[in-house]
């Protein structure tokens, strides 16, 4: 269902005021200009016409920019199809690492070192206790967000672990069940623990800090939850698809925008309940752009095990549990990843449900298409 409201209303009625107040960088501009313009003449796009019926679709390019909220359906879909090839028939955890908001200040200032640091200290902490705890070496999907319900700056990471690792042998060492049933991987609290010195003592050689902060810094809880195992290696690849190609925020969340600045829908957590908040247009952007993150920056990555460079000793794990996986597989293009998995099919005619949409005619970027009244259905013993 198309959304009442869009991002791109709220950036073509207060990006001017919002670039006239805080003058955001270059890159950030670009951004914003890309999210503008996304499915809009500026970019181009194509006409097509039904065999069947003669229906006339006018379609406009996408910007295919990671921060755009209209973008991430099909490149999420990819992703997960490509993540398929690396699952294992072993339990998986979601554990979730958050830094404490004190540290937001450095965060805005130096992201890409601060952001950089995150994954480096999640992953030598979930290591170092698959070393010391499993005696084997284990794997990790790092998903970074940087918002929270309400576009305020809240960085954390998303890992995927499984539950156990290779050890020397170069054999799967399986975590241990208790008598519950239930499957622990590591003490949330240790981690926790582990996490935040291994943190502060990485960005004390980065940055010069006051030792009175530093200390706040370490008497602060470090939050790190863990859910449940999932049930099996398919809820991993569905659970993924909610956390890989997320913005701060959704369309479908904005519910007005007008004089008073943008109306949306947030979530608070610390009574689990939805609620409504207004904010001025321009504070609004400025909280959004808090998560444009650096140019270049990865954003998803991959760690041990589940690393590139792994890649071929997960690959002989897979055969050891009996997992065939194809040398080469056919890229699929966007539609057939909709058809697919989306359960939409973009050449299926709208109208009569039963054509197909041919393209006619192509739409140079910046040019607009022709008025409504001029697109006369071409006679379909010409399509």
């Amino acid at each position: 269902m198309k959304p009442a409201y869009e991002l791109a209303q709220v950036i073509d009625r207060f990006g001017k005021e919002f670039d006239n107040q805080y003058s955001p960088n270059g890159y950030v501009r670009r951004t914003l200009n890309a999210l503008l313009r996304c499915r809009t003449a500026a970019l181009g796009g194509h006409i097509d016409q039904c065999d069947s019926c003669g229906h006339v679709r006018i379609s406009y390019n996408s910007c295919r920019n990671r921060h755009c909220p209209k973008c991430q359906n099909t490149q999420r879909e990819a992703w997960i199809e490509n993540r398929k090839q690396d699952l294992i028939p072993v339990p998986y955890f979601h554990v979730v690492f958050t830094v404490p908001g004190k540290l937001n200040g450095l965060f805005i200032g130096n992201p890409e070192l601060m952001y950089d640091l995150l994954f480096r200290s999640v992953w030598e902490t979930i290591s170092q206790f698959s070393c010391t705890k499993l005696q084997a070496e284990t794997g990790m999907i790092a998903v970074l967000h940087t918002w929270g319900q309400n576009l305020s700056l809240h960085p954390h990471l998303h890992c995927i672990v499984p539950g156990g690792g290779i050890d020397y042998r170069n054999r799967w060492k399986q975590v241990t069940r208790s008598s519950e049933g239930k499957v622990f991987q590591f003490n949330v609290r240790n981690l926790s623990v582990v996490f935040r010195g291994k943190f502060l003592a990485a960005l004390q050689k980065q940055i010069q800090m006051e030792k009175s902060f530093v200390k706040t810094l370490y008497k602060t809880n470090w939050v790190v939850y863990a859910k449940e195992p999932f049930a099996g290696p398919s809820q991993v690849v569905e659970y993924l698809g909610r956390y890989t190609h997320k913005v701060a925020i959704s369309n479908h969340r904005i519910m007005d925008i007008g004089e008073s600045g943008v109306t949306f829908r947030w979530r608070d957590y610390r009574d689990n309940k939805e609620k409504i908040m207004t904010l001025k247009g321009t504070e609004f952007l400025r909280r959004f752009c808090q998560h444009i993150f650096p140019r270049g920056f990865v954003r998803i990555r991959h760690y041990g095990l589940l690393s590139s460079v792994k890649r071929e000793q997960l690959r002989e794990l897979q055969n050891a549990f009996g997992i065939v996986v194809p040398l080469a597989r056919e890229k699929k293009n966007w539609k057939e990843i909709s058809r697919q998995y989306l359960g939409y099919d973009p050449d299926l005619c709208p109208c009569c449900g039963k054509g197909r949409m041919i393209t006619i005619e192509r739409i140079i970027p910046g040019r607009a298409p022709p008025v409504e009244s001029t697109l006369m259905p071409v006679p379909l013993n010409q399509i």
